[in-house]
C-alpha cells in the first residue's frame, strides 16, 4: 500500500506499546516484524525515550517504558489503541457526555499533536489523537504493520453504541460464525467488536491491534521460539485469513493476521 499522509478523523492511526522492557521488547519485534526504532527523549533532561518504530524507514507504532505508577497500580505491559480525531479537547468532551471516563485530560504533545486517553462506558481503554506534526502510522495493511482493530468486550450493545456516537462509526454485522460487528469508515471495515464466548471465561474488556503477515504459521513459531507465549495457535477465520494472538516476552497481547486476501 502507498505511504499514508493523512489519517481521516474516526480512522485507527497508531499503536503504542507500553512495555516493562523496552530494549527486549525492541529486540523481540525486530525479529518478528523487521522493525527498527529511532530513540527520542520524552523530555527536556529526561532520560527515557520514546521509541518510534519503524518498517523501511516509515513509522508504524512506537514503544516505551511503563511508568513507576503504572507498574505500582499492577497494569500489565500493553498496547494502547489510537483513534484520529479532528479536536481532542472536544472528543473527551464528547465521550464524557455519553458515559465515558477520560483518564488522561486532552493535552499537548509538543509540536507533535494533541491527545487524550479515554475509558469507554465498559472499561475499555483507547486514546485520541489530534494530528498536527505527527499523522501518525505512515504504512499500514500491509505485512509489518497494523491493518485491523478489535474490540473484546462483555457488552457490545453498549460499546457499540458508545463508539458509533463518538467517532459516527459505521456498524455492520456478521452472520457468519459468531455474533461480530466490523467497524466500518467511509464504507471500508476497518476493525471489529465482538464478546467472547463463555469458554474463553472472564476477560476484561480491551482493545487489541492485528498486524499483518505474509506467513501466520511460521510467525507464530518464530514469537513462540523467542521467548513469547501462543494465547491462540494458529486458526483460519473461513473467508478472512489465518490468526494467531500471543503474548510477548513482557507480556503484552497482539495478534497476527495472514489474509485470505490483501
Amino acid at each position: 500500500m502507498p505511504d499514508v499522509t493523512r489519517h481521516e478523523p474516526g480512522d485507527f492511526s497508531w499503536a503504542e506499546l507500553a512495555t516493562s522492557d523496552p530494549a527486549a521488547a525492541k529486540t523481540f519485534y525486530k525479529s518478528l516484524f523487521g522493525w527498527s526504532a529511532m530513540d527520542t527523549p520524552m523530555g527536556p533532561g529526561s532520560e527515557d525515550v520514546y521509541s518510534t518504530l519503524q518498517l523501511g524507514g516509515k513509522a508504524i507504532g512506537a514503544l516505551y517504558k511503563m511508568r513507576p505508577d503504572q507498574a505500582s497500580q499492577g497494569v500489565p505491559p500493553h498496547w494502547l489503541t489510537y483513534v484520529t480525531v479532528a479536536s481532542a479537547d472536544e472528543s473527551a468532551k464528547k465521550a464524557r457526555s455519553l458515559g465515558g471516563k477520560v483518564l488522561a485530560e486532552p493535552f499537548d504533545v509538543m509540536t507533535f499533536g494533541r491527545m487524550a486517553v479515554l475509558q469507554d462506558p465498559v472499561g475499555a481503554t483507547f486514546a485520541i489523537w489530534q494530528a498536527r506534526d505527527h499523522i501518525g502510522a505512515q504504512r499500514v495493511n500491509e505485512p509489518g504493520a497494523f491493518c485491523w482493530m478489535e474490540l473484546m468486550t462483555p457488552d457490545a450493545a453498549r460499546a457499540k453504541a458508545f463508539y458509533k456516537g463518538l467517532f459516527g462509526w459505521g456498524l455492520k454485522e456478521s452472520t457468519d460464525g459468531m455474533p461480530y460487528t466490523e467497524i466500518q469508515l467511509a464504507g471500508r471495515s476497518i476493525g471489529g467488536i465482538f464478546t467472547p464466548p463463555p469458554e474463553m471465561g472472564k476477560m476484561p474488556p480491551a482493545w487489541g491491534v492485528y498486524w499483518q503477515v505474509d506467513d501466520c504459521d511460521a510467525t507464530a513459531k518464530k514469537a513462540k521460539s523467542t521467548g513469547a507465549t501462543l494465547a491462540v495457535e494458529p486458526k483460519d477465520i473461513p473467508h478472512v485469513g489465518r490468526f494467531a494472538v500471543i503474548a510477548d516476552p513482557q507480556g503484552a497481547m497482539f495478534s497476527i493476521i495472514k489474509l485470505a486476501r490483501a
